[in-house]
């Protein structure tokens, strides 16, 4: 392997680190709620301006702007919850009704943000990142600090999904709401607690995200592709499986950009789920959490 392959793995870790703090959050929200929400990217683009916000405006520490993104990204999902998809499961609104809504839902935010901080290209105010030489190879100091985040975030969700008696609920709810019900399950705390663990993770992916390229209105939509990829490929509802598949989407797409270009990463990403779901049609490893 030379220098340049392992070069491209390394950004390619870094991505697939970001879109699995993303995929993680949206193949929960699936697993528990049955909601493919295709606003999520746009949810992770909100999580990366917050951020920007507290830290340009605010001058606060680019760490705590991070909490602060994410706890405003939950109060919007929390939100949306509160007036659109409770109302939607009441109702009992079909999937692909739920699909058009999530979709109308990802304009709306997208165009809000437009509205109010513009269309262009922003940064957060941080003083230039070094390179750091690493077993030959120059990676960003931000690149690891983005790695770094990512692992501590999952090894939590790992925690709390395994061991805590908020996982332990979640999980029952996700075989079957209905049973989870009758036995005594809160089932609308565990709705809370999904937006609220799944806004988290995707604001924080969209915070990290902001630090390795530019903050920008449509960065969350670019990478609503491999996200559901990710989500499809690991296993519907599995959060570890969206993590490996998010890995292998972002080295895959990496690597590929010396032979085929960077505008067809998304295409890497949707053959590789395309040609393992032709050998596994249900993904890499069993659905739910």
């Amino acid at each position: 392997m030379d220098v340049q392959q392992a070069q491209l793995i390394v950004n390619g870790i870094a991505v697939g680190s970001i879109i699995a703090l993303a995929a993680v959050g949206l193949t929960l929200t699936y697993g528990i709620l049955r909601l493919a929400n295709f606003a999520h990217g746009d949810f992770m683009t909100l999580g990366a301006y917050l951020t920007l916000v507290a830290n340009t405006v605010g001058n606060i520490n680019i760490w705590l702007s991070m909490v602060l993104g994410a706890l405003g990204t939950v109060v919007a999902m929390l939100l949306s919850e509160k007036l659109l998809w409770s109302r939607m499961r009441a109702n009992r609104a079909t999937s692909t009704t739920l699909i058009i809504l999530s979709i109308g839902l990802a304009l709306f935010i997208r165009y809000a943000i437009v509205f109010v901080w513009g269309g262009s290209n922003q940064a957060y105010n941080l003083p230039i990142s070094p390179a750091r030489n690493i077993f030959g190879l120059k990676i960003p100091q931000n690149q690891i600090i983005v790695l770094a985040l990512a692992v501590l975030a999952i090894l939590s969700l790992h925690y709390l999904l395994q061991n805590t008696k908020v996982g332990k609920a979640m999980r029952a709810v996700a075989d079957d709401i209905d049973l989870a019900r009758v036995s005594g399950i809160n089932v609308d705390q565990v709705i809370i607690w999904t937006w609220t663990i799944a806004g988290s993770l995707t604001a924080l992916g969209g915070s990290m995200y902001g630090l390795v390229t530019a903050v920008r209105p449509n960065m969350g939509w670019f990478l609503i592709l491999p996200m559901f990829a990710s989500v499809i490929l690991g296993g519907i509802g599995n959060p570890y499986g969206a993590i490996a598949a998010a890995l292998i989407i972002g080295i895959s797409q990496e690597v590929s950009t010396p032979f085929l270009g960077s505008q067809y990463k998304q295409g890497v990403a949707l053959f590789i789920m395309i040609l393992v779901l032709l050998i596994r049609p249900k993904g890499l490893f069993k659905g739910t959490i």
